[in-house]
């Protein structure tokens, strides 16, 4: 079939395939795309549950090898696979825009360097979407890793905390970035809350187990709770990165020690059946995030969230009656907020509808998609002295 010349392509490039926050959010983005009525094809390194998202939605997907930045390849031992992704990455990319020829490259992610300068050298537009934000860390590391984004005509951040974060490590691409939250997208008929929390407080967790995110910190406060007399039931929905089986192992170990009820159910794309069950979510992240999609979906859910005072989660989960921010890192915090959220349940469930209704607002996915295609497709976008929501 032939193309149509006044339809433009668009190459969207992005590090994995799985269906985690960045993942959902490039979906978005290549469905917003669409929609605009651009040609969208998306290049992944390997295939995945995203795969089929993408086909679904209109987008082309093709597979090829491509340097993604992880730590194991910042270490003595993986210098080789460094130097051999580089090559093998920068010649797949080069080869792929000679056969698509997009209008524009969208590199979603920090950790895919060289796309934004294959895209300078080719002399095609690019925008840089950042979802990465560790103001904790080091300077010099995310100067280095902001650095090759100078290149991209436009940067986009999903938070303000983001932005900052570029700032205060590069401020020349901060200068020339626009902060678009994340869409959000939420089953029309959430389940209602249980009217009263009999018998076991439920208690879910969703994201990957690390310690970073702080998945042992919602064991230890149940544990503190069983303390003063109150069961509580503890879902942990996620699964560990490669190399880190070890400390779901220590998760297990420490459930069974504390005698906390804990299911490990394991990575699901589809959260919203858990959080249908359960009557607490919370996000104990202790490192910065950029921001806080879980939270979002637990208040989309009609459930009332806990989540870590710091970085992009108090972007995602603040300013609702039904969300309340702790001090990171602290299980007595977190024991202490459910403790609050189980003696004022009535007061909880009359006023998360409220919140919904307020997180509908923030994040529609269709306002989303559409200020993603605005910025990705229109040329003539160039100030930066606002936010786009």
């Amino acid at each position: 079939m032939t193309e149509n010349p006044m339809r433009p392509t668009v190459l969207l490039a992005h590090p994995g395939a799985e269906m985690f926050g960045s993942d959902r959010m490039l979906l978005e983005s290549a469905a917003g795309l669409v929609e605009a009525g651009a040609r969208v094809v998306v290049a992944l390194p390997s295939t995945g549950l995203l795969v089929h998202e993408l086909r679904a939605v209109g987008a082309e997907v093709v597979i090829l090898p491509m340097l993604v930045l992880r730590k194991v390849l910042l270490t003595p031992r993986g210098l080789p696979r460094l130097f051999r992704d580089t090559f093998r990455g920068f010649g797949a990319a080069w080869r792929l825009m000679s056969r698509v020829r997009p209008d524009v490259v969208y590199v979603s992610t920090i950790i895919i360097p060289q796309w934004p300068l294959v895209a300078r050298l080719r002399r095609t537009r690019s925008i840089s979407h950042v979802h990465e934000a560790e103001a904790s860390g080091s300077r010099i590391v995310n100067r280095i890793l902001y650095s090759p984004h100078l290149v991209s005509q436009r940067t986009l951040v999903n938070s303000r905390f983001s932005r900052d974060t570029i700032d205060t490590a590069l401020p020349a691409l901060a200068r020339r970035s626009h902060v678009v939250y994340n869409g959000v997208a939420s089953p029309p008929h959430p389940v209602a809350p249980r009217p009263r929390t009999e018998h076991a407080l439920r208690v879910l967790y969703v994201g990957r187990l690390s310690p970073r995110k702080g998945p042992d910190l919602v064991i230890d406060a149940a544990h503190r709770l069983q303390a003063e007399g109150r069961l509580v039931d503890v879902t942990l929905v996620g699964a560990v990165f490669e190399g880190y089986e070890w400390f779901e192992r220590d998760l297990r170990q420490k459930a069974a020690a504390a005698d906390v009820a804990v299911e490990f159910a394991g990575f699901h794309s589809d959260i919203w059946p858990f959080l249908a069950e359960a009557d607490v979510l919370v996000v104990p992240s202790r490192a910065d995030e950029p921001f806080g999609n879980t939270a979002v979906e637990g208040i989309l859910a009609l459930r009332p969230v806990i989540a870590s005072d710091s970085s992009g989660l108090r972007e995602a989960a603040g300013g609702y009656a039904t969300a309340q921010l702790v001090s990171a890192g602290s299980p007595d915090a977190i024991a202490n907020a459910l403790a609050d959220i189980d003696a004022n349940w009535d007061e909880m469930v009359s006023t998360v509808a409220d919140s919904r209704a307020e997180a509908l607002r923030r994040h529609a996915p269709s306002v989303y998609r559409s200020s993603i295609a605005t910025h990705v497709l229109d040329r003539r976008r160039t100030t930066v002295d606002e936010d786009d929501r």
